[in-house]
C-alpha cells in the first residue's frame, strides 16, 4: 500500500479559488489527468520561468488529456496580475490558508543564507483520471521540468 502523497496513493482532495474567481476541486476533475504543481511565489524568477514553460506546452498537455494547475499561497487577484504580466495560459489556484500545501506535504522548512523559514517546496504531482497519484517530483529544478512532466503524462 502506497503511503500518503506517494505514487499509487489517492491524491489528497482539494478545493481552491482559481485566478478567475471560480472554485475548483479535485472531484471536478475526475476523468482528466491533472498536473498539480506547487510553486513558492508569483512573479519571482524561478516561478515565472516554470509558469511560462507550462504555458508554452499547454496545447501539448491538452492533447495528452491533461490539465495544468499551478498553486501557491498568493491570492486570486495576485494570480491574475501574474498571468496578465507574463501572458500565462495555465490556471492558478490560491491556497491562502495553506491547507492544500499542507495536505500535499510541500509546506516545509527552508534555509536561505543561514535563515530558516517555512515556505513552499517546488513540487509537481501527476494525478490520473481516477484521482490516483502516478508520479511525484519534489525539489524541482525548473529547467526542463515541463518537458519531463509532459513525457510522464503521455506515458499514462
Amino acid at each position: 500500500m502506497a503511503t500518503k502523497g506517494e505514487p499509487g496513493s489517492k491524491a489528497p482532495a482539494f478545493s481552491l479559488e482559481m485566478d478567475d474567481g471560480e472554485r475548483l476541486s479535485l472531484k471536478d476533475l475526475r476523468g482528466k489527468k491533472v498536473v498539480l504543481y506547487f510553486y513558492p511565489k508569483d512573479d519571482t524568477p524561478g516561478c515565472t520561468k516554470e509558469a511560462v514553460a507550462f504555458s508554452g506546452d499547454l496545447a501539448k498537455f491538452n492533447r495528452a488529456g491533461a490539465i495544468i494547475l499551478g498553486v501557491s499561497k498568493d491570492g486570486a487577484a495576485k494570480h491574475q496580475k501574474f498571468k496578465k504580466k507574463h501572458n500565462l495560459k495555465i490556471r492558478l489556484g490560491a491556497d491562502e490558508d495553506g491547507k492544500v500545501v499542507e495536505k500535499y506535504g510541500v509546506w516545509v522548512e527552508k534555509n536561505m543564507y543561514g535563515r530558516k523559514y517555512m515556505g513552499i517546496e517546488r513540487a509537481t504531482f501527476l494525478i490520473d483520471e481516477k484521482g490516483v497519484l502516478r508520479q511525484v517530483w519534489r525539489k524541482v529544478k525548473v529547467a526542463g521540468h515541463a518537458a519531463d512532466v509532459l513525457e510522464a503524462v503521455k506515458s499514462l
